[in-house]
């Protein structure tokens, strides 16, 4: 149903989890992928066997987005590799559990460099690229930026205030970036739910489950098969935040 031959995608923070599921779906489709981690080197590595078995160009590359120079060199690097860039996918990000009353501020500002201001620099540096994809494609044809945002950029967790602002932040980027960066370039946003990974055990997601409409939480593949859409389709789809949650959020 998705063919991405030809795309040249750029994915942070792919090593593991949400990220590797996405980028293993968009090198099925046949998209060529580079992908970024930061300490994950062994599963980055794996992860990158995996997307060449797929007959694609792939690439891991290490990337601090806490650093402005290592975001700049990381997206040219990945340019230079496949030879432009097409899609964008802002993946990375950070989750932390604590009361409001105690979060600190080198704790807020963290947060908010990692998922918000890391994708605003990652988009600022691709720019040109996403652009130049464009202008070689003729009318209609557009580079694409996907931001993985999150529920909790909908709803207010009472432990998790840092995180449900940079996410909420991170919509309203989504939206501003889709405005300004028309025509040459599409702007989305994915907003998962609860995604089982290897990170949590199944007896702590189980709450979550009787919550949920469609009685059961959501994978990493629920995730990329979002993107997917987004990559995929028209890039007359701008500016929109896609929630994938089963109904939790309702």
């Amino acid at each position: 149903m998705f063919r991405l031959d030809g795309e040249k995608v750029l994915i942070t923070g792919a090593a593991r989890r949400i990220g590797r599921a996405i980028a293993l779906a968009l090198a099925e489709a046949g998209a060529s992928v580079v992908i970024t981690y930061r300490n994950s080197r062994e599963d980055a590595l794996a992860t990158q066997s995996e997307l060449r078995g797929f007959g694609v160009t792939a690439q891991a590359l290490r990337c601090d987005l806490s650093d402005p120079e290592s975001i700049a060199v990381a997206v040219e690097a990945a340019a230079n590799a496949l030879d432009g860039l097409s899609l964008v996918i802002n993946n990375a990000g950070a989750f932390e559990t604590l009361p409001i009353e105690t979060i600190t501020a080198a704790q807020w500002d963290a947060m908010f460099a990692t998922n918000t201001r890391a994708p605003l620099l990652v988009a600022q540096a691709a720019l040109p690229h996403l652009r130049r994809h464009a202008s070689l494609g003729g009318t209609g044809h557009a580079g694409r930026i996907i931001n993985i945002g999150s529920l909790g950029g909908q709803h207010p967790w009472a432990t998790h205030a840092h995180y449900c602002a940079s996410k909420a932040a991170l919509h309203m980027l989504t939206l501003t970036m889709a405005k300004a960066f028309a025509p040459e370039v599409a702007v989305n946003c994915v907003a998962p739910g609860m995604i089982s990974t290897n990170g949590g055990t199944a007896e702590e997601y189980a709450h979550f489950v009787q919550k949920t409409p469609m009685r059961r939480n959501g994978t990493p593949a629920d995730v990329a098969e979002a993107v997917l859409f987004f990559a995929s389709a028209t890039p007359f789809i701008t500016g929109q935040v896609l929630t994938v949650d089963g109904g939790l959020g309702l």
